[in-house]
């Protein structure tokens, strides 16, 4: 495998530039706390782009200085002795080691900036790496403080993406196909764009107006280069190997996660079954019938879950935790594409009509939306206020390469099927409990797609195809958003369908090892303290940190 015999080559010519050094030269072991800070620091400053005039640098020369910076910081943190160390402190050491070998492997595999066309759009929604320097404005009229930074980076679109045709020298077949089919949207966001501008800031429509240009060119010019672009977009089984064991800290291989996760449907398939026969007499769950009957019973699903885990003790809700910062962001009451709103994403099927388009996840939240709703707002709003207070420098700071996506989906797929046993459904129909096997089902296909993909068993069009015929009811719609979302998510994220299902039954086995431990003496509240004040690490390095048990740490210390 490329990325391990690069490995090798590396520690041999290390250890000869150190053989080959007088006593006086042989780099020094550092075993201070401060020291892994330090390299820290300095990996993160590594990490962003060089942007001149609001154009970042991806050219080879830039790539290849930024892969240079992170043998040196990777060597420096070999050199660190961390023998003594607490355990949290040593929990520390293996992240930041996590978050370079992510590195590593953008520059070794993903080549996102030579591999991957839709790294250099915003449509894309975030469902992979993506380049710095985006035109993130929010709102029209621009305001006076953001103009500048607006008419910068409008100016610099067309060099970006100049500079995009001649990165794109390794471009792969499937990372192609998804960047023009998000190009139309691009087109569409930037064509709003210009209209905003024209309507608001007459001073700025001849460079939005060649930002437009510039992107309709490079939809023109990958349709025309894509012919060309003849790799393979899975990363192989040895690779996924690698980045499962050396930066999500998963120690299973793609075989292995495969036997896993097909246990997990049979599990899944099977108790559905059982629940559909058990409420055989009763009626089907009917859907919402509009915008505004949605809106409330999404409100009285959250006030029912707020309630429902202060009553039961299982874990503390902060005072500061609220709907109207949950309700005003991505999981907003919305009402269509809001003009007001640039970045809205444009392809998603939203429309101010009800009810638009209704994808997998809307049918199961039309019908009942607690499970869902957990999942955002118990799940993820509940972590990323945790993770806005955390002010640890190296906890605290934003996970890079997805490394957090295991720990984040994982934890929010657990509690769907958790609180449901601990009774948040009991005042339900008894069909709402069928809710939560078919999102978890679903949950299992997508993540077999993930795996196919990367073994090259699958196009991204197959699995597309797939999550539609494996969807529970047939409610994911063929070639429809969802699945263009999620399937160019698992392509271009390395995982993370996948990762939400690992990250399930990590959860269980954390929460069982604590459990063994203190025998009646467990409390679910005490536990998601100590959880949730481990921070967003992956999942090995929570069970260290709470359980004690390093024995998948050492496992994983043989970087082979």
């Amino acid at each position: 495998m490329k990325i391990i015999v690069k490995n090798i080559i590396y520690l041999l010519f290390y250890g000869l530039i150190i053989s080959c050094n007088s006593d006086n030269n042989i780099p020094s072991v550092k075993n201070k706390y401060q020291d892994l800070v330090k390299i820290f620091q300095d990996f993160r400053a590594i990490q962003k782009p060089s942007i001149t005039d609001g154009v970042p640098d991806y050219s080879p020369k830039a790539m290849a200085h930024q892969k240079a910076s992170l043998d040196n910081l990777q060597a420096q943190l070999g050199l660190i002795d961390t023998a003594g160390w607490s355990v949290s402190d040593r929990v520390e050491y293996h992240l930041v080691k996590a978050e370079m070998h992510g590195l590593e492997f953008y520059h070794m595999v993903l080549k996102p900036w030579s591999r991957d066309p839709g790294f250099y759009l915003q449509t894309q929604d975030g469902a992979g790496p993506t380049r710095a320097a985006y035109f993130y404005i929010d709102e029209f009229p621009i305001k006076d403080e953001e103009l500048t930074e607006a008419r910068i980076k409008l100016i610099a679109l067309p060099e970006v993406l100049s500079q995009a045709k001649k990165n794109l020298t390794d471009g792969a077949g499937d990372l192609a196909y998804s960047a023009l089919h998000y190009l139309h949207y691009e087109i569409i966001l930037y064509e709003r764009i210009y209209k905003k501008i024209k309507d608001h800031h007459p001073e700025l429509e001849s460079i939005a107006a060649k930002a437009l240009e510039a992107v309709k060119e490079y939809d023109s010019w990958l349709k025309e280069n894509k012919s060309k672009m003849t790799a393979q977009a899975g990363v192989g089984k040895d690779n996924y190997n690698w980045w499962m064991k050396n930066v999500q800290l998963i120690p299973y291989t793609w075989d292995e996660l495969y036997d896993i996760i097909m246990r997990e449907d049979d599990r899944l398939l099977t108790t559905v079954a059982m629940e559909r026969n058990r409420n055989r007499d009763l009626p089907e769950l009917k859907p919402v019938s509009s915008r505004d009957e949605h809106a409330q019973q999404k409100i009285e699903a959250l006030r029912h879950v707020m309630e429902f885990t202060k009553v039961e003790s299982l874990f503390t809700i902060p005072e500061w935790i609220g709907f109207e910062e949950y309700l005003g962001g991505a999981n907003a009451l919305a009402t269509g594409w809001n003009d007001n709103f640039a970045n809205s994403y444009v392809g998603s099927g939203e429309t101010a009509e009800w009810p638009g388009v209704r994808d997998f996840f809307h049918k199961t939240a039309d019908r009942e939306p607690l499970p869902e709703q957990t999942h955002e707002f118990i799940g993820h709003h509940l972590d990323h206020g945790f993770h806005r207070r955390d002010d640890r420098i190296i906890l605290g700071a934003d996970r890079q390469y997805a490394i957090e996506m295991i720990r984040l989906e994982g934890w929010a797929f657990w509690l769907e099927e958790m609180l449901m046993h601990a009774g948040y459904l009991d005042d339900k129909s008894a069909r709402s409990r069928e809710i939560v096997y078919w999102q978890a089902a679903f949950r299992t296909c997508r993540a077999v797609a993930d795996l196919k993909m990367h073994s090259n068993e699958f196009s991204l069009q197959e699995a597309i195809d797939y999550v539609a015929e494996c969807a529970p009811n047939g409610w994911n719609i063929p070639n429809g958003p969802h699945a263009w979302y999620e399937m160019q998510t698992n392509l271009r994220y390395v995982g993370w369908h996948m990762g939400m299902v690992i990250g399930k039954l990590a959860m269980n086995q954390i929460i069982a090892e604590k459990i063994r431990q203190q025998g009646n003496d467990f409390s679910y509240k005490r536990f998601f303290e100590e959880y949730f004040a481990a921070g967003i690490i992956p999942m090995a390095l929570i069970r260290w940190q709470l359980n004690g048990n390093e024995d998948e740490i050492k496992f994983l210390m043989d970087e082979s």
